[in-house]
């Protein structure tokens, strides 16, 4: 017997491997994909820029451009600099913010990087610089121009020693760019500071390139797809800044004082008090936020007022506690203005001063003419008289004050204080509040009491 047999077509065959070579295909090209790293990430870059003098504000602006950096999480931080330095407590606080920072910083020194200015960009994690540009001279000085004295030099060696050791760059070195006595072979000879040009800080390793631009700057970092985020103050720091200015701070201490003022001439109306608050709250608040106004000068303000009013309704005419108390409140109003180390202005500028003692003087000045002058015409208004008593107990209507127990009328005492025209005067062993019609009274001299209505005595010579 024959048998027969068939052949089936070739497409059963081929569509279930071609299936199969699709699916492999399709998986190996997933693979692929998910092992190569995206093209289009972009890198975020935060801008801030030291361009002035360092000081409180440069303080607290890279304070909230560090915590912007966190917010944003951005990839790295471009510090452009161009400063001749400024306060030390200022710059060490910098310095240590840079240094605690995890992501990279670098700074581009575009034209000086001077004392202070040197010592914080050596806090940062790679060093640029234009052409043109130096870096160094941080010696520590007066606001003459004068060294400061050997305790500040040898503190700011010892923190551009520890910074440079921290970024992996000479300390010999940093040391020199403040201690004029030190000498580095090769490099400086006694009697002068080190400041280095750019090919100088690159040839000693402060440098790591000479650049143009903060482009260059990331270009070199291997940085090609980035977003540059410029860091600028919001609308509530130029609110602060704008009531730092002096014209502004005079018109709030003339605020305080003319409310606080106004309150003891008419107690209980309560709205001069609020605007004096406000008013020390817009005049502290910037100063202490700027690292100006310390705690301490602001418990000095209070304890002024605290005298003054001590001074006005418990201790009988004008006295130590009076003056205490305006040197306290003159005295805090100006401290908070400068940039002082407990009493230590050896690095504020004689400039600062005058224009503290300035501004606090003509706010006073203003304060006393709006009292003296503005105050008569102030309860004249029909505002003043909606919130204020103006009806008057006369005694010829039959009202009487006397809460004596018996008639002192002609009898005769001592001024036991100063009468001018108010004070206290003792008959027998007794102490009473007295006045005269005006005239001055010394004390120790007799008076006679002429009435004794009210809760004080009418005295006179006697």
């Amino acid at each position: 017997m024959t048998k027969s047999f068939s052949f089936k077509p070739a497409k059963n065959i081929f569509l279930p491997c071609f299936m199969l070579f699709s699916i492999m295909a399709f998986f190996s090209r997933s693979i692929t994909l998910a092992q190569t790293p995206e093209s289009d990430t972009v890198d975020k870059v935060l801008l801030m820029h030291i361009q002035q003098t360092i000081d409180p504000r440069i303080n607290r602006y890279v304070n909230l451009g560090l915590k912007e950096a966190d917010n944003e999480e951005v990839d790295y931080i471009v510090i452009e600099m161009d400063t001749y330095g400024g306060a030390l407590t200022d710059a060490d606080d910098i310095r240590t913010m840079l240094l605690n920072y995890e992501k990279p910083i670098f700074v581009f020194i575009n034209k000086d990087a001077a004392s202070a200015g040197a010592l914080i960009s050596i806090a940062c994690d790679s060093i640029y610089m234009a052409p043109g540009s130096s870096i160094g001279a941080a010696t520590v000085v007066t606001q003459d121009g004068q060294a400061a004295p050997d305790k500040y030099q040898s503190y700011m060696r010892s923190i551009m020693r520890s910074t440079a050791e921290a970024k992996g760059r000479d300390p010999q070195i940093a040391e020199a760019m403040v201690d004029e006595n030190l000498e580095v072979p090769g490099i400086s000879e006694e009697g002068q500071v080190i400041t280095f040009s750019t090919s100088e800080a690159i040839e000693h390793g402060f440098c790591e390139a000479e650049v143009n631009s903060i482009e260059d700057v990331l270009d070199l970092n291997n940085i090609k797809n980035y977003e540059i985020i410029e860091f600028k103050l919001g609308a509530t720091e130029k609110i602060i800044s704008f009531f730092l200015n002096p014209f502004i701070s005079g018109i709030l201490i003339l605020i305080i004082i003319g409310g606080i003022y106004f309150e003891l001439q008419t107690p209980g109306v309560g709205f001069p008090l609020i605007a004096s608050i406000v008013a020390m709250a817009l005049y502290f608040t910037p100063y202490y936020l700027n690292g100006l106004a310390e705690n301490w000068e602001i418990a000095i303000f209070f304890v002024g007022i605290a005298l003054i009013i001590l001074e006005i309704f418990v201790i009988p005419g004008f006295g130590v506690a009076g003056i205490s108390g305006i040197i306290c409140t003159v005295g805090s109003l100006v401290l908070a203005m400068l940039n002082n180390d407990i009493f230590d202005f050896s690095f504020v500028r004689p400039g600062e001063i005058f224009l503290a003692l300035t501004t606090t003087l003509a706010g006073f000045s203003g304060a006393f003419i709006v009292m003296f002058i503005g105050g008569v015409k102030l309860t004249q208004t029909r505002a003043f008289k909606r919130i204020a008593l103006q009806d008057t107990q006369d005694s010829s209507e039959g009202f009487t004050s006397n809460f004596k127990e018996e008639a002192f009328t002609g009898k005769t005492g001592i001024a036991y204080t100063v009468l001018r025209p108010s004070g206290k005067i003792m008959i027998g062993e007794e102490i009473y509040d007295a006045y005269t019609r005006g005239n001055y009274i010394n004390k120790g001299e007799k008076v006679i009491v002429i009435s004794d209505e009210g809760t004080s005595l009418k005295v006179k010579k006697a």
